[in-house]
């Protein structure tokens, strides 16, 4: 059976665009998972750690038969396919990727925590969000209902739709399967 889950992601160095499509093209190619809608690709400040460069983020809606787990360990593979480095929290970063949320449902272990609970307030997730799942419920909100009266001051749209990811991507990634 698979789920609808939801992905955030980003970065800031190199050649975040490719890596963006690259990260989408490698989850969509597996059996286990299949990119069912992404939205526009935004150029939004530094959150965080602001002294770096700007962001590019977007989101995408998956469907998998990974659990939440599984799924977060697939982005962390895929990251690491990257070349993501950990080095300072919220700071740059040539990829990263977050399940934001798993078919609605609440989820909770040592390294992931379902909804990721600190979407409600930060604008360069919920404006991608929008674009794909403005109905998610975000704190009790939905996504849209949340927007209102959130600063999204410096957000702005970087393509017109969600099909940039399907460019070809200049880098490719070899994910290997989530360990259990």
């Amino acid at each position: 059976m698979r789920a609808r889950a939801l992905l955030g992601i980003g970065g800031n160095i190199g050649d975040v665009e490719a890596n963006m499509r690259a990260a989408l093209a490698a989850i969509d190619g597996r059996d286990d998972t299949t990119v069912a809608a992404v939205s526009r690709l935004y150029r939004t400040p530094p959150w965080g750690v602001t002294d770096q460069p700007w962001f590019f983020n977007a989101c995408a809606a998956v469907d998998t038969s990974l659990s939440p787990r599984e799924l977060l360990e697939l982005c962390l593979s895929t990251e690491r396919a990257l070349k993501r480095e950990r080095l300072e929290r919220w700071g740059p970063r040539t990829i990263d990727l977050d399940v934001l949320d798993y078919a609605g449902r609440a989820f909770e272990d040592e390294a992931l925590t379902l909804p990721h609970p600190r979407i409600g307030a930060r604008a360069f997730v919920l404006v991608p969000l929008a674009d794909i799942a403005p109905d998610t419920m975000v704190d009790g909100q939905t996504v849209a209902a949340r927007l209102i009266g959130l600063d999204r001051a410096g957000i702005e749209p970087a393509s017109e739709d969600g099909a940039w990811w399907r460019a070809p991507a200049e880098v490719t990634a070899t994910v290997p399967a989530p360990s259990a």
